[in-house]
């Protein structure tokens, strides 16, 4: 781990500090936890505030390592966007876990409804800019990289931003809950609803694409045939638990868990 750090740090050292940063506030968000009382939707507050931060470390070093063997692009524009974009979403996140408020589907005054659209608004540019960086993937050759390895950065991308943008499902309906209220009992952490459907389930797995298949295509599977067997079944995990959550059912339900 070491290793890749230093390594990291040299390719993109500006996307490598901020992943640190977001490391170091997940971190910080998840002690407050153990601290603080106030809830929201009978959980902790700070929890999501936590995901996100954590979230956004592993996206902004996988998307550092990655850019790095691109052509000609435009790093730095890149790098600042990621910034701006996601440190507004976890900035915002945090503000409202502290006044024990909604940030997600939160219309009770207009600037929290225009607060939750430029959300939505970052989200969408960032998740637009990575489909950029995949489709530079698909038009550039890497003769220095193995071929299943290119494959698995590829489809890792397709999937992340087709689950991102499954977001707005949740967004339309402005609830994580399908069949029941946001707020019921949930696994521990993550909180994802043990009773009904829960989309946020479908929208963690298909955007941990970015990092999972490139890491086991590389280092496990070596194979341009092992990787695309690994990415089909990795996009019909993430698409059964979207199926589930839109008739209902709970994910343990799902996998007899």
């Amino acid at each position: 781990m070491l290793q890749f750090s230093l390594e990291l740090q040299t390719r993109n050292e500006t996307l490598f500090n901020f992943g640190a940063i977001c490391l170091l506030f997940a971190l910080l968000f998840l002690a407050l936890t153990r601290f603080t009382t106030t809830k929201v939707y009978n959980v902790n507050a700070w929890y999501k505030p936590f995901k996100f931060a954590l979230s956004t470390f592993f996206y902004s070093w996988a998307m550092a390592w990655y850019c790095y063997y691109l052509p000609s692009f435009n790093v730095v524009w890149f790098n600042y966007s990621v910034i701006i974009l996601l440190g507004f979403e976890i900035i915002y996140i945090a503000i409202q876990a502290n006044k024990g408020q909604l940030s997600h589907y939160n219309l009770s005054t207009p600037i929290y409804a225009t607060l939750y659209s430029l959300m939505a608004i970052a989200a969408s540019i960032v998740t637009l800019y990575t489909a950029y960086v995949g489709v530079l993937f698909f038009v550039n050759e890497f003769p220095e990289l193995p071929i299943y390895y290119v494959w698995s950065i590829r489809f890792g991308m397709i999937i992340f931003v087709v689950f991102s943008f499954q977001g707005f499902l949740m967004g339309s309906k402005l609830t994580h809950t399908i069949g029941g209220p946001d707020g019921g009992p949930g696994i521990p952490i993550l909180n994802w609803s043990t009773k009904f459907g829960d989309p946020r389930i479908a929208h963690f797995i298909g955007m941990h694409a970015l990092q999972v298949l490139p890491f086991l295509s590389f280092y496990v599977f070596k194979s341009t045939l092992a990787t695309m067997l690994l990415t089909l079944i990795y996009a019909l995990l993430a698409t059964l638990t979207l199926t589930q959550a839109l008739k209902g059912k709970p994910f343990r339900k799902a996998s007899g868990l």
